[in-house]
């Protein structure tokens, strides 16, 4: 959590930001923390940016096609969404994290304008989603969320969500199996002590768990808009690993709708 927060400040003070995060940066900025523990580089920072900047704009798509909807932010963390996208005040927009994520957010951001609720409860609980109500289309976006779930968590998440409104999209990102067979290579995952669980190598997985359900879009990692922004560096590397077919498929990013 702490890891992709610096992620998204540093992004925001350089030049060509591509997220340009200014809620991140105060709030890096009122934590008393060695954010050098978290391994983030201006390359990696770079790269938290961009996918975070992908899942604001598919959310901020589904906003304009469907106004009047509800946005469910799962395992939001100290993240900033609710803040950097513009929404009309149609908008029902329910951030969910545990307790301490909770009363650390109360205590680090503002509260955002327009309706909004901010609710303390792990996501593989029911009682969170039983109290939103499903009279409307909704959009659910996860970020770095379901690699930490079991196979069976994130299916039981998934049909869920699925099942409980109408219609709506699923904006999230994924590991492949090879990415969690790799987890420890990863600096901010290896320093927090993590364990990554579930990888998706394929959306027809995600597909079956509802009637429906079909993949819009699935970008790998090394596919993705805005690449030009990492430092040289980043940029050698990505071409590199898009060059590879086991580690080109590492990550992905995934919108479904049903």
């Amino acid at each position: 959590m702490l890891a992709t927060l610096y992620g998204r400040a540093l992004d925001s003070g350089r030049a060509g930001s591509v997220l340009h995060d200014v809620e991140a940066r105060r709030a890096v900025d009122r934590i008393d923390y060695d954010f050098a523990r978290t391994g983030m580089t201006t390359t990696t920072a770079v790269g938290v940016a961009i996918r975070a900047k992908v899942l604001d704009d598919w959310t901020a798509d589904f906003i304009r096609r469907t106004p009047s909807c509800t946005v469910l932010h799962l395992a939001c963390g100290l993240d900033t969404r609710v803040h950097r996208l513009q929404r009309p005040d149609t908008v029902r927009w329910v951030d969910v994290d545990l307790p301490d994520v909770v009363a650390l957010r109360h205590k680090l951001l503002p509260v955002p304008d327009g309706e909004y609720r901010l609710v303390a409860s792990s996501v593989t609980d029911d009682e969170w989603l039983d109290a939103v109500s499903p009279a409307r289309p909704v959009v659910a976006v996860f970020e770095g969320l379901s690699m930490y779930l079991t196979q069976a968590e994130g299916h039981s998440l998934i049909r869920r969500i699925t099942s409980r409104f109408e219609s709506g999209e699923l904006l999230f990102d994924v590991y492949g199996s090879w990415g969690i067979k790799m987890q420890k290579l990863v600096p901010a995952v290896r320093n927090a002590g993590a364990t990554l669980h579930w990888g998706v190598d394929d959306p027809r997985e995600v597909e079956a768990l509802h009637p429906g359900l079909t993949t819009v879009d699935a970008w790998r990692s090394v596919d993705l808009p805005h690449l030009d922004a990492l430092p040289r560096s980043g940029r050698i590397q990505m071409r590199l690993v898009s060059a590879i077919p086991k580690l080109r498929d590492v990550g992905k990013l995934l919108r479904l709708r049903w």
